[in-house]
């Protein structure tokens, strides 16, 4: 019916308003509907008021109440004022002033928040989480002499095996952080050093060091053995390398990154060819499906190892997303270690900033003007956090939330830029190298497991 229409007499209006629907008049009593609901909306409800506990109920006291008023009625013109005394006194004796028929329950105890009650108590029990403190000055210095100043090479890393590698010129040293012990590896000839790129396979044993003459030296540190020396390999200098389990990847100055496995005569399996110019940054996802590089030219590219043609003679690979949103050369590269497809890259001295990648997608997520050149990147294994370090102008150490991006610290006192950083798997420290001829080494209490290591 619409809202509007009022063709219904208002007798019959007044008879729907007086029964419901569907009752017979005259057949039995209307009863209310047996709602809890109280119609008080304020008032508090407790059970059903129509169900009566009939284990409280007295029924021959009930009988007595329902059938004594009416007998009284009957008789109340032949009932003397000694009689009506003596019922009222009976009433009050017997009955104790009791006038109900029905007995309910008592109302329930009022309901306590037994579990608010227990995680309030928990929470006032919980301390307050401290602040990290975070020290502002090295722990142990070491002399670095000859460490080579530039940009774009690679000269230090910190294998797993808690052994750290620094190339000085023509020497690879080697660092045991265990008991703080140096030894030589080699001295390379004069012809093909200097030393510009070093990396450790992920056994913690076996050493990859690229020269400035093309070539790629693989040792084997706990006999102090030359393995072998891959040729051919590049151009020119080999300033990056990468290991992805037993593929080595290298990248040159002449532009080209070369997949080598190192199991086979012929290691040199695929070839990426997307830069111009020098290729100074490398790194592997740690799925190992994906790399990134970063080169003079500017350029961020990501290669898909589901895009990599088996055979050399196919020609360049195709990469999977080019990126050149940086102005300036790309060094710094850091995978995101709580999240695969995060990838933290830093521009240098015309570009200065910090950006972070989806790398799925090839979307630029944020960039971070830090004011100085960025040298390199490491993230904080166990909080949401990134270290980074910096060249011209400040030459500082910077560690940032992740990913509001707020600065927790800032540490300086090297005197010239901190091109190169190393971070330790099975300590707490973190490895600063610089190019004022000194390595610095901090213990930061704030990083578990975390180290980094600067030129």
């Amino acid at each position: 019916m619409d809202a509007g229409s009022h063709s219904i007499s208002s007798e019959k209006t007044r008879a729907a308003v007086q029964r419901p629907p569907l009752q017979e008049a005259g057949f039995r009593p209307y009863m209310p509907p047996l709602s809890t609901a109280p119609r008080n909306p304020s008032a508090k409800c407790y059970g059903d008021r129509f169900i009566p506990d009939r284990s409280a109920m007295d029924m021959d006291m009930a009988h007595y109440l329902l059938t004594e008023p009416r007998k009284n009625k009957e008789n109340t013109a032949a009932a003397s004022p000694s009689k009506e005394a003596y019922r009222r006194l009976l009433v009050e004796k017997l009955l104790n002033h009791r006038t109900r028929i029905l007995a309910f329950r008592n109302k329930p105890p009022e309901p306590q928040n037994i579990l608010a009650a227990d995680t309030l108590s928990s929470y006032q029990a919980k301390p307050a989480k401290q602040r990290r403190y975070i020290p502002q000055s090295a722990e142990r210095t070491l002399d670095a002499p000859d460490l080579v100043d530039d940009y774009y090479l690679n000269l230090m890393d910190w294998g797993s095996s808690n052994l750290l590698s620094i190339a000085l010129g023509d020497t690879m040293y080697l660092w045991d952080a265990s008991n703080g012990s140096t030894s030589e590896l080699v001295t390379v000839e004069e012809d093909n050093g200097p030393i510009t790129s070093v990396s450790w396979a992920p056994d913690g044993r076996h050493l990859a060091i690229g020269l400035n003459s093309s070539d790629i030296q693989l040792w084997d540190t706990s006999s102090n053995r030359l393995l072998r020396t891959l040729k051919g390999v590049h151009e020119s200098r080999v300033g990056s390398l990468a290991w992805n389990n037993n593929i080595l990847t290298t990248g040159g100055m002449d532009g080209r990154i070369v997949n080598n496995d190192v199991r086979i005569r012929d290691h040199a399996v695929q070839t990426y060819q997307g830069h111009s110019q020098e290729v100074c940054g490398l790194k592997w996802s740690g799925s190992g499906q994906q790399l990134a590089s970063g080169g003079n030219d500017n350029l961020l590219h990501i290669w898909d190892v589901s895009m990599t043609s088996s055979m050399p003679s196919a020609g360049r690979n195709q990469w999977l997303h080019r990126l050149e949103d940086h102005t300036a050369a790309v060094k710094a590269l850091a995978w995101c270690p709580f999240q695969s497809n995060l990838l933290a890259t830093g521009g240098g001295g015309s570009d200065r900033c910090i950006k972070f990648w989806n790398t799925h997608a090839g979307a630029c997520l944020n960039s971070v003007d830090t004011g100085s050149q960025v040298c390199a990147l490491l993230w904080n294994k166990n909080e949401r956090e990134l270290l980074s370090s910096h060249g011209f102008t400040q030459n500082q150490l910077t560690l940032w939330k992740y990913p509001s991006m707020v600065k927790m610290a800032e540490l300086t006192g090297h005197t010239s830029r901190v091109l190169f950083m190393a971070q330790a798997n099975s300590s707490h420290h973190f490895l600063a190298d610089t190019m004022d001829m000194l390595l610095s080494f901090l213990y930061l209490t704030v990083f578990s497991c975390f180290e980094t290591a600067e030129p």
